[in-house]
């Protein structure tokens, strides 16, 4: 059995944002989802990631790199977050992998002790490879462990949990602010580590990959719930699971996180704030863009959000009111000629499956979901209840912080 290389590219790139992290070491981690698919995928061991060792490996006991970034919070700046419960173990086959909820970092908020809820973190896991299965870019899930700790969350003492996140890169419109703080030259590096050329191109090409996205966001109903510039990949992948959940209906008002009190973050105000968020990107990239080109950008960005709400929904959806179930109405119609899946993670019945097992250990509801899910399209990957609306109840979502 062997234990992968990890190239620790991202954090020898840019040096200035890496902070090296030692690790935690849990006394009892079990493995309690696992995504043998995706680790093939990455030419990993399963076997071994299996064993003692690999879980080990897994949670981090082998220690790894924190990274700087800053980030626009629900509208308010903060010069310095970085990652305060999430390690960057390294890079193989073009993928990073990073732990959420694997311990306190030199990033970690006084009194924080950086270790998820289980509860989130299987939210992550099967909401992520849902959204991978209908092909909306996102990061993935390699698995979700247990720490063998407790942590105290609204449910009470619940089992500590640790999601294996895998990304194209963790480069985010956050680390391009912070570098934005220190200087040209660091903004720069983080520009081409990102793959970019020029930060024109890098603007037009974030902004084209961010705005498809949010489109496919809202073909599907999805309400990501923190969409902070933090939380806003370069590669245009979907990341930060936290407080997400779907809508039933096409209702811009809807809202399901805790901390979403101002509705900042609702189902029809994505859109919106997507186009705010790429101009803080454009206001990081400014001292090398210049005025001119900035005028440029601001003139295509209509016409970038136009094109991808074309793609992904056109003018079918205006027809979709809120007395419709979104998911009903893809599959039956299709919008713009693509079919919809049968499943979905919806709210009610993915938060039973969670409470199944976060509360009492039954992971049988969780997996039969998971297996639904991980299979949208086919209408025997679970029972037919699963496709079913079940219509739009009040829900609240928590980030497991």
């Amino acid at each position: 059995m062997n234990r992968p290389q990890l190239a620790h590219t991202l954090a020898d790139t840019l040096p200035e944002l890496a902070h090296e992290e030692p690790g935690t070491q849990f006394e009892n981690p079990q493995l309690v989802a696992f995504n043998e698919p995706l680790a093939a995928e990455l030419g990993l061991d399963v076997d071994w990631l299996q064993s003692d060792d690999g879980l080990k490996f897994l949670t981090g006991a082998g220690g790894g790199h924190a990274m700087a970034y800053a980030g626009h919070q629900f509208g308010q700046f903060v010069p310095l977050l970085g990652d305060g419960r999430a390690l960057l173990l390294g890079d193989i086959a073009g993928y990073e992998i990073q732990l959420k909820g694997s311990g306190p970092t030199a990033f970690s908020r006084p009194g924080s002790d950086g270790v998820g809820a289980i509860g989130p973190m299987l939210r992550e896991h099967l909401v992520s490879t849902f959204m991978h299965a209908v092909g909306v870019p996102t990061t993935r899930s390699l698995a979700v462990l247990t720490t063998g700790g407790t942590v105290v969350r609204q449910q009470g003492a619940v089992p500590g949990g640790i999601v294996v996140r895998v990304a194209k890169s963790h480069l985010r419109v956050g680390t391009v602010q912070y570098a934005a703080t220190q200087s040209e030259e660091l903004t720069r590096k983080v520009m081409e580590a990102a793959g970019f050329a020029d930060a024109a191109e890098m603007l037009q090409t974030v902004t084209r990959r961010q705005f498809d996205l949010v489109a496919h966001w809202m073909r599907l109903g999805f309400v990501h719930g923190v969409m902070n510039t933090d939380n806003v990949a370069l590669s245009g992948e979907t990341i930060d699971y936290g407080p997400c959940a779907f809508t039933e209906r096409f209702d811009s008002n809807i809202s399901f996180s805790s901390i979403d009190r101002q509705h900042r973050y609702a189902f029809g105000n994505q859109p919106n704030i997507i186009a705010w968020n790429m101009a803080r990107l454009a206001e990081a990239l400014y001292p090398l863009l210049g005025q001119e080109k900035v005028n440029e950008y601001v003139g295509t960005v209509q016409s970038a959000w136009d094109e991808a709400w074309n793609h992904w929904i056109g003018q079918d959806f205006d027809g979709l009111n809120g007395a419709e179930d979104i998911t009903t109405y893809n599959r039956d119609r299709g919008i713009n000629g693509a079919p919809g899946p049968v499943f979905v993670p919806r709210n009610q019945m993915l938060q039973e499956a969670i409470d199944a097992a976060e509360l009492r250990g039954d992971y049988a509801p969780y997996n039969e979901l998971l297996a639904a899910t991980s299979d949208p399209y086919n209408e025997k990957a679970g029972p037919e209840w699963m496709a079913r609306p079940e219509g739009q109840l009040p829900y609240v979502t928590f980030c497991g912080t």
